[in-house]
């Protein structure tokens, strides 16, 4: 989201006290490294990069992860939790503007804050002034975190012009990912209020579904009929759940997740029941995850051998299943359903392939997505084999002035020598947004961002960067029973992506690594591992690991 910390520039000049501090002497930072500092009684993340001290806020405006576990590489700061970048010497997310004050008198490093704001975060309502040149073209823009973005990019860069955003559902956009995650009320779920939308001037349609698409015209057809009219069009309607397709499918309280009606159903419909969930990949474990200490038995049924194992791996899959087996959850693995059977229109038993019949209260299904692409059949924007919008660099489509973003779409990943992909990611699609909405404005912008994603159960996090498609090795450093590993997957001799449990701040390191072209090859990770253990064996702390890591890897 477009976040950014607080700096010392913000304040109208005589308006706050400035507070200044010591912090460390000069020589306590080499080239190249960042430590937390306090000022006043907040926390400040100090950056030595490029031969210049700075300093920003220290948690991570997504989820508060402290940056100072992050990975610091050319002149930005990678969150250890989630992989959300900042500028280190203006506190922005990806290019957004600011300066924090550090000076140096006598090898003595000093930070200045204002004492009002000094350590706190700030969103878009800070610091969108801006001056509006009314003028008379029309942005659609069509739902989702892409969506909002790209909005909220439009009006950073001086965009006068009208700004619709179109969505079915009956809220503004919303943090799907919590839906599988925790049971939070609509407010909780919110990326933005609708008091942030008036402010400046975002009209939101809720309530309303794009039907048809006419790029001759400029229009778009809504369900109610009505058709209007275009200048730069913003396609980002994302995906939907898989529906269920087997003899039962229909039955009361068997659900997917869809909204956030759908989670508040999952909750209200498994306490004290059994809960049966189809689906061992991100969705269904998620849900499995969270039901565990509120359903009566939560069980898992897979067509895999383990949980994730097409995307992790067998091992770290085992691993996954483990953690979630620990919290008396089942599994039915390599195996299928073949019927719902109900009682009175309800749920009552599911039958597996191998015979096995599952009593049930509910079903949930969380089986993969589809795009959201219907309305653009028979239109002249280019969808590939699977539905999917194509797009370039630019996130531009075949037709000018259609912009497409977020889940939706195929483009080509351009840490990957551009192989044309569709990923389900979270920072992918705002970074996308955000892309889009600056060629919309003529002010060229390549989309280059690593995917980095993460699932979390039973409070562990697993983090991953890279593509890992087709890979064919997959080397381990650490213990997976002692639930702290890193893993590296591997193709032609090269490594493509990184997971990891307890051992940040490695798959930061290594999305930057790939960002900046550096190649990490197997016989690179193999000497990692070894003088990573040869350090552990002599005693290094986990800190002074990591920087044996990072050695290791410059080797590539």
């Amino acid at each position: 989201m477009a976040e950014r910390r607080t700096t010392v520039d913000d304040v109208e000049p005589h308006t706050e006290e400035v507070l200044t501090e010591e912090v460390c002497h000069e020589s306590d930072l080499q080239e190249g490294q960042m430590m937390e500092v306090e000022v006043g009684q907040h926390k400040v993340l100090l950056v030595r990069s490029g031969g210049v001290y700075s300093a920003i806020g220290n948690s991570c405006t997504h989820y508060g992860a402290p940056l100072s576990k992050g990975a610091l590489s050319g002149g930005r700061v990678r969150c250890p939790w989630h992989g959300a970048c900042f500028n280190v010497k203006t506190g922005d997310i990806e290019e957004y503007p600011g300066l924090d004050c550090v000076t140096i008198e006598n090898n003595k490093v000093y930070v200045s804050a204002k004492i009002k704001l000094r350590g706190v975060y700030v969103n878009c309502d800070a610091f969108l002034s801006l001056v509006v040149l009314r003028i008379n073209n029309r942005a659609f823009i069509l739902t989702g975190p892409a969506a909002l973005v790209c909005a909220e990019t439009l009006r950073q860069e001086n965009y006068g012009g009208r700004i619709i955003m179109i969505t079915k559902d009956d809220l503004p956009p919303y943090d799907r990912t919590k839906l599988s995650k925790a049971r939070s009320k609509k407010e909780g779920i919110l990326l933005r209020r609708m008091e942030f939308f008036h402010e400046y001037d975002i009209e939101v349609w809720m309530n309303k579904e794009v039907k048809f698409v006419n790029t001759d015209k400029k229009t778009v057809m809504l369900n109610d009929s009505s058709q209007h009219h275009y200048d730069q069009l913003l396609i980002a309607t994302g995906s939907r759940a898989r529906d269920l397709e087997c003899p039962g499918a229909d039955l009361e309280n068997v659900t997917l997740l869809r909204v956030p009606e759908d989670a508040r159903k999952i909750h209200h419909g498994s306490i004290n029941c059994r809960a049966v969930i189809i689906g061992s990949s991100f969705i269904g474990m998620e849900v499995a995850s969270y039901l565990a200490d509120k359903a009566a038995s939560v069980t898992v049924i897979g067509s895999s051998k383990f949980p994730y194992e097409r995307i992790l791996g067998p091992e770290v899959g085992m691993i996954t299943m483990q953690i979630l087996q620990e919290k008396k959850v089942k599994f039915y693995m390599k195996d299928c359903v073949t019927e719902i059977k109900g009682e009175n229109g309800k749920v009552k038993e599911v039958i597996l392939k191998s015979g096995v019949v599952l009593p049930a209260d509910i079903v949930i299904a969380g089986i993969g997505v589809i795009p959201n692409s219907e309305f653009l059949f028979g239109s002249s924007v280019n969808l590939d084999s699977r539905n999917m919008v194509i797009v370039d660099k630019f996130m531009k489509t075949n037709v000018p002035d259609v912009f497409s973003a977020g889940d939706v779409t195929s483009f080509p990943l351009a840490a990957y020598e551009n192989q044309r992909v569709s990923l389900g990611h979270w920072h992918l699609a705002q970074t996308q947004g955000r892309v889009a909405a600056l060629n919309m404005l003529n002010k060229p912008a390549e989309m280059k961002s690593v995917p980095f994603y993460w699932t979390v159960l039973a409070g562990k996090s697993i983090r991953y960067a890279g593509y890992g498609e087709g890979y064919t090795q997959v080397i381990l450093k650490g213990k997976v029973e002692e639930l702290k590993f890193l893993a590296f997957y591997v193709k032609d001799d090269e490594v493509v992506a990184a997971a990891s449990l307890n051992s940040d701040p490695a798959v930061s390191q290594f999305a930057e690594r790939i960002l900046g072209d550096v190649l990490v090859t197997c016989v690179c990770v193999c000497v990692c591992v070894c003088v990573c253990a040869r350090a552990r064996a002599s005693g290094h702390s986990i800190i002074s690991q990591y920087m044996f890591y990072s050695m290791a890897m410059s080797c590539g």
